[in-house]
């Protein structure tokens, strides 16, 4: 499903380092110093329905275009024919099988669902995903400029017009020319890279939401033409979109509640927003208050995910039911920790994603709300 990529992919403090708290579990001094504690203003509570600041504007406009290529061009996008065809096309899907089989396992599994050209299109879209998320989080993320990003962009660019720089790039060009995709949301997570360069922290939940967009929601928007609507549904498209982007928000901000720890360890990177760290004051219990209500925020998005999944087409609704199902039962690991992500990391066992797979795939077989 598109936001199963979150698994491998922009989940920030994919690091192994811990930070070592008391048994008291007490967060780090620069949660507690983000901002002055204003515990006497009302608990400020924003839903995705409810917000529409700037990244949520950014995301509609992006929809929008999505949903008119996806109406435009449902048979793919007309670009000119590339030159690295047979053989040699073949071998770049193939690597690109490889790499999402090594680092996502999880989601790899999820594609054997589908038929065989959707599963190479998703292949090719991790691949550019995971090698744009590798140049600001990679082992060379050091040396990153926002010149070299500007380059990135360019080789996007030319490989939607049929000139791929590299064979992996050419197995995103041959999808593009296959499934009705939009170069939109490719241009957002590359903005999302940008952000990450220069932001270490957000100050409210609008500026955060921009940053679950660009880096999560984007790959829902890559995805869902990929995937394909059940063509029994009839009803407006934006429908099952939006239920695509709220599963990338909600696995996004599964992701921040999870490595709260790790990214103030190792990156200095607060994610969760400042003024609602103000709001809690963040003494052990309100910490806990504060992690509660983010993780009914997040519960709330993945309810509002649930409405489009089933109408999915046949093939992509079992491997996006699992992503949903997984993801929600971290919610449920952060809350059994007692809702310490500084200490204890919030895992979901192999054993119980097993367990879950019979669930995910009675929801997938429920007939759709057509």
């Amino acid at each position: 499903g598109p936001a199963m990529m979150n698994q491998r992919l922009r989940g920030p403090g994919m690091g192994s380092g811990r930070i070592i708290v008391s048994a008291t579990m007490t967060p780090d001094p620069r949660l507690m110093q983000a901002q002055p504690s204003t515990s006497n203003r009302a608990p400020i509570f924003k839903t995705q329905s409810s917000s529409f600041g700037k990244g949520k504007a950014i995301e509609e406009a992006a929809m929008w275009k999505c949903i008119e290529q996806h109406q435009k061009y449902p048979g793919g996008v007309p670009i000119p024919p590339q030159t690295i065809k047979g053989e040699l096309l073949d071998g770049a899907y193939e690597l690109c099988r490889e790499v999402t089989a090594e680092f996502a396992k999880t989601f790899y599994l999820g594609t054997q669902l589908m038929t065989p050209e959707q599963a190479k299109g998703i292949w090719s879209i991790y691949v550019w995903c995971r090698r744009t998320d590798e140049l600001v989080d990679g082992p060379n993320s050091s040396k990153i400029t926002p010149k070299a990003l500007d380059r990135w962009e360019e080789r996007l660019e030319a490989l939607f017009y049929g000139r791929p720089y590299d064979i992996l790039d050419a197995a995103l060009t041959e999808t593009i020319s296959k499934f009705p995709v939009d170069i939109q949301p490719f241009r957002d997570m590359i903005e999302g890279m940008r952000m990450d360069l220069v932001k270490t922290r957000y100050e409210s939940y609008d500026e955060l939401y921009e940053y679950c967009y660009r880096v999560a929601g984007t790959v829902a928007l890559m995805s869902m033409p990929v995937m394909g609507i059940d063509p029994n549904y009839k009803g407006p498209m934006d429908r099952v979109y939006r239920s695509a982007l709220a599963l990338g928000t909600a696995n996004q901000l599964t992701n921040i509640l999870r490595d709260v720890g790790e990214d103030i360890k190792e990156r200095d990177r607060i994610y969760v927003p400042l003024d609602e760290l103000a709001e809690y004051g963040i003494t052990e219990q309100d910490w806990q208050r504060f992690m509660a209500f983010q993780i009914e925020r997040a519960r709330g998005i993945f309810t509002e995910s649930e409405d489009g999944c089933n109408l999915l087409a046949e093939k992509a609704r079992w491997p996006v039911w699992s992503a949903l199902v997984v993801y929600r039962q971290i919610l449920d690991a952060i809350e059994k920790n007692d809702y310490d992500n500084f200490s204890k990391r919030a895992y979901v066992s192999k054993m119980q994603k097993l367990l879950s797979l019979p669930v995910s795939l009675a929801k997938s077989l429920e007939k759709p709300p057509l």
